[in-house]
């Protein structure tokens, strides 16, 4: 039986107060958590270091490249090992172009501990996907402290 390959990604949370930047996933079928809202960042290039990896990802979904990024921690399940990264978010949301997903939101705290927010772009209450709620959830409680 063939080993399972880990997909190496690399995420961030991007925050202004006690709101996250969140990316409402495609709705396509082939992709972790479709429909859902989740962190920005991807899948790291062969021998790409983390943290140009998801600086890289950044730029390329929103157009941003993140002025100072703190290495958060690391979560990981049988199909992907994710490195996660925080800072602040510089930028008003109407400057970004979002380049993936169907929708972007500041997504608050209350809407997390929910797990669902409202997406604008579709009239429509949205889940958040597990994990990315999960990491929230541990960003909140340790950095924010709430």
């Amino acid at each position: 039986m063939p080993a399972t390959t880990i997909v190496p990604v690399a995420l961030a949370i991007l925050y202004q107060g006690d709101r996250v930047l969140m990316q409402l996933r495609d709705d396509n079928p082939n992709i972790l958590y479709p429909g859902h809202w989740g962190l920005f960042g991807g899948h790291l290039e062969p021998e790409e270091a983390p943290i140009d990896g998801v600086q890289r990802e950044v730029y390329e979904e929103i157009g941003y490249h993140p002025s100072h990024l703190t290495f958060f921690g690391e979560y990981h399940d049988p199909q992907v090992h994710r490195y996660i990264f925080t800072g602040p978010l510089t930028c008003e949301l109407e400057t970004l172009v979002l380049n993936e997903g169907q929708g972007m939101d500041w997504v608050p705290y209350d809407s997390v501990v929910a797990g669902v927010h409202y997406a604008k772009s579709l009239g429509e209450d949205r889940p958040l996907g597990n994990i990315h709620r999960r990491i929230l959830l541990d960003f909140f409680r340790r950095e924010l402290q709430v």
